[in-house]
């Protein structure tokens, strides 16, 4: 079988986010079937700047091929089309602009997926939203494969996306949490789906000790690890983790694991190790007292579940569903909705070894039961066995005409989010068992 990647960046130093899941994916899949990935030559998410060479590259053993990005996103221009359709009743014309503000847009990369169409049988396309997988996915509908990596954000919202979600071969999704989004958007029940997230490479063995000398970790940490954004949370783990610090005799550190694209504050108890190897970040991660996920948004945590797989728990942004449901499938972690629940789960952590010795016992498991690499690669080989035997049906709904795409008929994207249902998708007898409303 002959299989493309299609993915907005795509390199062995991207080690976050969507494009390392389409990265693990391809070095998965390469095993069982003949595997290309086609990206841009982008490395900055921000700018979309080229930074690789175009052409034909090889990456861990997987064929890379890059093409040039026609334009960097401006983010004045981006920020006042966002402004547009997230806030204001727009039109189809108008969510097409921000699309292309959106980026990446690369003409080179959508003229050879749709030439070279013939060349695989099908693409697994990430992210849906941005430019290239929007076009990827209606160029390629008969046999495109959507990883969609969608967050409760308002960008979801637009009127362009329903007909990709419905008119895709499949759609690889996340977290229960993240199709339930999608069904209630896109009333797409009938595309066949899957949940199956993402593995990830855990390290046959860690070493804690060597990482607390390598560091100068003598307390208990909390443990933070990727892009140190405001987006992400961390302006109000930093408040929470500040009053932490001034109302608790004996307050663990905070280890910062990442870039950072704010400003983090100057406090002896705040440890900025800046960006690790793997092998480093899984050594810091094995000696943390718990991993802090502040996220409001996610489709899937990746280092919540590296975290569960060695056995530390998870203390994560209740705002955020997919978290809380991860939280409570796995019963591996425990969740905030303030500071004073913050401050008192970082309290349970700290002196009760028999709660976490049980969390550690159920992340594991959680872990090998749904995250392992054996269960993700069958999953995914039973959807290519699934669509081989079936035809292709016809589904993508074409765009508006030239007079209907610019009548401003379609409502703030904001508002179409806010209206979606909220909360974890569990089973019921989860549900139950917990008292989850």
């Amino acid at each position: 079988m002959r299989l493309a990647i299609v993915v907005q960046r795509y390199g062995a130093e991207i080690n976050g986010g969507a494009e390392l899941h389409a990265r693990y994916i391809a070095e998965r899949l390469a095993a069982h079937a003949e595997v290309r990935v086609f990206t841009t030559c982008a490395r900055d998410y921000v700018t979309w700047r080229d930074a690789y060479p175009s052409g034909v590259d090889r990456v861990n053993g997987i064929t890379v091929e890059r093409f040039p990005v026609t334009h960097e996103r401006d983010a004045d221009i981006f920020g006042r089309h966002s402004t547009r359709v997230f806030l204001h009743w727009h039109s189809f014309q108008q969510e097409i602009d921000w699309l292309n503000a959106e980026g990446p847009v690369s003409t080179a990369l959508l003229t050879k997926l749709e030439s070279d169409a013939s060349a695989f049988d099908f693409a697994f396309v990430f992210s849906l939203r941005y430019h290239h997988a929007y076009h990827a996915a209606r160029l390629l509908a008969d046999r495109a494969i959507l990883v969609p990596t969608v967050e409760r954000e308002a960008a979801i919202g637009l009127g362009l996306f329903p007909p990709i979600l419905r008119g895709v071969r499949a759609i690889m999704y996340n977290s229960p949490e993240e199709r339930a989004l999608i069904h209630a958007l896109s009333g797409n029940e009938q595309v066949p789906g899957v949940v199956v997230g993402v593995g990830s490479d855990i390290p046959s063995a860690v070493d804690a000790g060597s990482a607390r000398v390598r560091f100068g970790l003598t307390r208990p940490y909390l443990l933070y690890v990727g892009r140190i954004d405001a987006n992400k949370g961390c302006a109000e783990m930093f408040d929470h983790f500040e009053r932490l610090v001034l109302e608790r005799p004996h307050p663990p550190d905070l280890v910062l694991i990442g870039a950072a694209n704010m400003p983090i504050p100057d406090h002896p108890r705040v440890r900025h190790l800046g960006f690790l190897s793997d092998r480093d970040k899984f050594d810091v991660l094995a000696g943390a007292t718990a991993l802090v996920v502040p996220s409001y948004f996610e489709s899937l945590s990746m280092v919540a579940i590296e975290a569960w797989a060695l056995g530390i728990p998870v203390v994560a942004n209740a705002r955020c569903d997919v978290l809380v449901g991860q939280c409570l499938r796995s019963q591996a972690g425990l969740y905030y909705h303030t500071a004073e629940e913050f401050l008192g789960i970082c309290d349970r952590l700290l002196t009760d070894p028999g709660l976490t010795t049980q969390l550690a016992a159920n992340g594991r498991a959680y872990h090998a039961a749904e995250y392992s690499w054996p269960v993700i690669e069958q999953k995914y080989l039973e959807m290519l066995d699934t669509l081989s035997e079936q035809p292709a049906p016809r589904r993508m709904q074409g765009e508006p005409g030239w007079l209907s795409r610019r009548r401003r008929v379609l409502p703030p994207a904001a508002d179409v989010v806010a209206a979606l249902p909220m909360g974890p998708s569990l089973d019921p007898s989860l549900v139950a068992e917990n008292g989850v409303a």
